[in-house]
């Protein structure tokens, strides 16, 4: 162990350190360790510090998590006294606990009524790891044991487990071992890359309609539910066209097909509404939750069920063959309360909603709409994606576009913000509590990302 003169490792020692010991997520581990992983050692509000005193603003909530960005005194606190009174105690053995019961009295309170119960998890993976097994169950109750099929979307993102890889449509995930029987996809609403020549509502139909037909061809009485973020996150933050939402609903109730909505980023405000699901119009039968449930403090998620599922379980599904050790966890749960207390005693979801979230997107089409790099902007509250095109008029993409994007986000961080980039997009989605002057620190950091990328291809 190599340490500097200040008496803390050097950037090289912990370089050196980081690539004999972990691999990391979503990348070439041995490019990575060649470049040396940036070392983060500090965070206040949506400002990160790296080991050598660099700041970096957090376009990215992390990963899409800290509602309520970094160094929160009050969720700390709400984590050392639960430490402190009850650091662990499980939901086996007949037993229960104050702050779990308390946060699922705290949840149900900002949840629509036809939802009644959660079970509780670790993370988004594991959540829909819980959903295929509890959504088989509940048909096994019902009578309908052959409804196994889940269907999801080509692109979306349901996690990195191998249950949750093979319901997202990845499929340089499904490659590494990403797939499981009684799994089957539909294109994903993305009108820019695939509407040809049809308005944004006639393929938002199209895209819907397509849940139809795989219904049809797989049988409806095989088909136990469909799964799909709101707004694609990490395949590129895609909002689908206003046609989209109530068609998937009319086919999923025609065909009694459960509607589940990944609700891990699009949680706990984002768009300006406590769930992304109220954004856009829809009514889920299941919920699956995280990230935002404890601003990513402490890792804590949940499936949230509709009465109707719920009901079936409790008074006619016998034992229910599923649990977790931290499920439930009570220092988890004490930090989701202080969590969500503070999201609504400072009236962020409104917040979001009526002032940042219009002026995050105001601020964006202003700076970006005669870019010539880009061709759409989307977004809604403070969640938003820049399309890089080649062409706006034809909407043509750029056939390096990966790449285009990963040296946009590279030169992010140079200037000093943190986006992410996926496919062509580059998207962001800062912390709740951001202020006005956050955000022009942030679009302004963007363009100059954007900027020095269009004059390295000689568009700009």
């Amino acid at each position: 162990m190599q340490n500097s003169i200040n008496g803390q490792r050097s950037t090289q020692d912990y370089q050196q350190a980081d690539a004999a010991h972990h691999i990391h997520a979503f990348l070439d581990q041995k490019a990575l360790n060649a470049e040396g992983a940036r070392v983060i050692v500090r965070g206040d509000r949506l400002n990160l510090w790296d080991n050598e005193g660099k700041r970096y603003l957090d376009g990215m909530s992390g990963l899409w998590c800290t509602q309520l960005g970094y160094g929160r005194a009050d969720l700390a606190q709400a984590a050392a006294a639960q430490f402190a009174k009850l650091p662990y105690y499980n939901m086996f053995f007949h037993t229960t606990h104050p702050p779990v019961i308390e946060l699922s009295e705290l949840l149900f309170s900002l949840l629509p009524a036809h939802y009644s119960h959660v079970i509780y998890t670790n993370s988004g993976s594991e959540t829909n790891e819980v959903l295929i097994r509890t959504v088989r169950k509940f048909w096994q109750v019902e009578g309908k044991p052959d409804k196994k099929i889940m269907i999801g979307r080509w692109n979306g993102y349901h996690g990195s487990t191998l249950a949750a890889s093979a319901l997202g449509g990845m499929k340089f995930m499904h490659e590494m071992g990403g797939v499981i029987p009684d799994v089957a996809h539909i294109e994903e609403p993305y009108w820019y890359a695939k509407g040809g020549d049809l308005s944004p509502a006639e393929f938002g139909l199209q895209c819907a309609r397509q849940l139809e037909d795989k219904i049809l061809e797989l049988g409806a009485d095989r088909v136990a539910g469909f799964i799909a973020e709101p707004f694609q996150g990490a395949g590129g933050m895609i909002f689908p066209p206003e046609s989209y939402w109530p068609e998937i609903q009319r086919i999923c109730r025609k065909y009694d097909v459960l509607l589940c909505a990944d609700e891990v980023i699009g949680g706990f405000g984002r768009t300006g509404e406590w769930f992304a699901h109220q954004h856009f119009g829809f009514e889920p039968d299941t919920l699956s939750l995280a990230k935002g449930l404890t601003s990513g403090y402490v890792p804590m998620g949940g499936l949230v069920l509709s009465k109707r599922i719920a009901n079936a379980l409790v008074e006619r599904g016998g034992l229910f063959a599923h649990g977790l050790t931290y499920s439930g966890h009570p220092v988890a749960a004490a930090v989701a309360i202080a969590n969500i207390q503070a999201i609504q005693n400072e009236a962020l979801v409104p917040q979001v909603k009526n002032d940042s979230g219009p002026y995050l997107q105001s601020l964006l089409r202003e700076v970006f709409s005669q870019h010539p790099l880009v061709g759409e902007i989307q977004g809604a509250g403070l969640v938003a994606a820049l399309q890089f095109t080649e062409d706006k008029t034809t909407r043509k993409r750029f056939a390096n576009e990966n790449e285009l994007a990963w040296r946009c986000r590279t030169l992010g961080f140079e200037e000093g913000v943190i986006i992410r980039s996926t496919l062509g997009r580059m998207i962001m989605a800062p912390a709740l509590i951001a202020n006005r002057s956050e955000l022009e620190e942030l679009v302004e950091k963007t363009q100059k990302a954007v900027d020095r990328t269009a004059r390295e291809i000689g568009v700009l």
